[in-house]
């Protein structure tokens, strides 16, 4: 039986079903069926603008192809760890194209992207070591870096004179790692890398790059942050998951051959978890397949972001530094932001809601997401709704 302070605790968390009671409840949302850019949910149907599909391959008849085979010939689960029973040929298949797709030596794939910076933060610098983050870094690195046990420092988003500060504080002869998101999840913007690059050379620090929302989207062939740069070799650990672009789910980690051997020891979330399922590790090497053979997908989803980033700053919402296909409609407010949500929700467009606590309530925001595969007439529908809704609710810049 639960003690009387835990049912305390859980009775006074009412967020949820205050927002149920006046039908503002965006979460959890039942998809019946989903073709990409369209889903259906309650027998209506939406234009998917809160999916991080960027390219667009969910459906592709190659990437549904190759899991079908998969499965086939694996069976749905390996019933293991990759430490264990739990590695195919085809997660050691995988690991060696995307190693080889961005220019590492050796790569190492995890059940989720989560799982990924969590055991590689946490096992890369120890208990004596320092971590330096961007302070608006995803949830996972923030959590790896607590299991660490490592010196947490943090500075202001791409602040590069606080990164500075912080490096020429610290003894020279310690262990350090700066890790940062390529392009930032929420906001949009890419982390000035030639900059941290340039500073972790100079104060002697390892840099890891989160590519989770990079890999597809920016750098040739969608190589990620690093090539985008022309930083590849000067950055020492790239991240990447595949539940984005590469149309699947799980993670991966790529470097040197020695850091991937550590890591295959040492990372407690890849030895202690099952694998992700073959039919996965099959379903991201199809995509990873196709955007390699189809660079016009890359140029096809940049021409559809410079489309709606125009005209939803034109019609004058504020998306604030947004460089990508994550487009943040700042609102500012948690309650306006709901209503924001359900009313396009009824005008047939879903968008994800951003609130307190995982943004400042001050930095709340709906935040959309572009696919390759977006046509101009779901792009144009898309603007109708966000200028009706946003002029009813008041939220127009004037």
């Amino acid at each position: 039986m639960i003690q009387s302070s835990l049912s305390e605790k859980l009775a006074s968390f009412t967020a949820a079903d205050d927002l149920k009671a006046v039908g503002l409840y965006p979460y959890f949302r039942s998809i019946e069926e989903n073709h990409d850019t369209e889903v259906i949910i309650g027998g209506k149907k939406l234009l998917m603008f809160g999916s991080n599909s960027y390219m667009g391959l969910t459906n592709h008849p190659k990437v549904l192809e190759a899991a079908k085979k998969a499965i086939n010939k694996y069976g749905s689960s390996c019933s293991g760890s990759r430490f264990l029973n739990g590695t195919s040929r085809l997660h050691i298949e995988l690991e060696e194209k995307l190693a080889n797709h961005l220019g590492k030596e050796a790569a190492l794939t995890f059940t989720t992207g989560f799982q990924t910076n969590l055991g590689t933060v946490a096992a890369m610098t120890g208990r004596s070591g320092i971590l330096i983050l961007d302070e608006l870094d995803h949830a996972s690195i923030i959590e790896g870096s607590r299991l660490s046990f490592s010196k947490v420092l943090k500075f202001s988003h791409n602040d590069m004179n606080e990164l500075e500060k912080i490096l020429k504080s610290l003894p020279e002869e310690k262990v350090k790692m700066i890790v940062v998101d390529g392009v930032f999840s929420m906001e949009g913007d890419i982390c000035n890398l030639p900059e941290i690059v340039r500073l972790a050379n100079q104060y002697q620090a390892a840099v890891m790059v989160d590519d989770a929302h990079a890999l597809g989207v920016i750098g040739e062939f969608g190589k990620g942050t690093a090539d985008h740069f022309g930083l590849t070799n000067e950055v020492d650990l790239i991240m990447g998951t595949f539940s984005k672009s590469l149309a699947s789910v799980g993670g991966f980690i790529a470097s040197t051959k020695e850091v991937i051997n550590y890591l295959k020891h040492h990372a407690r979330p890849m030895i202690f978890s099952a694998s992700m399922p073959p039919s996965a590790a099959a379903a991201a090497m199809a995509a990873l397949e196709i955007i390699q053979n189809e660079p016009e997908r890359q140029e096809n989803l940049w021409k559809n972001t410079a489309y709606i980033s125009k005209a939803i700053k034109e019609m004058g919402l504020d998306i604030n530094t947004s460089q990508t296909p994550i487009i943040p409609i700042y609102i500012r407010d948690n309650e306006l932001t709901f209503q924001f949500t359900q009313q396009l929700f009824e005008e047939g467009i879903f968008v994800n809601p951003v609130v307190s606590p995982a943004v400042s309530s001050d930095s709340s925001m709906v935040r959309m997401s572009i696919m390759a595969t977006h046509t101009k007439e779901q792009l144009d529908m898309a603007i109708e709704k966000l200028e009706k809704v946003a002029s009813m609710l008041h939220v127009l810049n004037e």
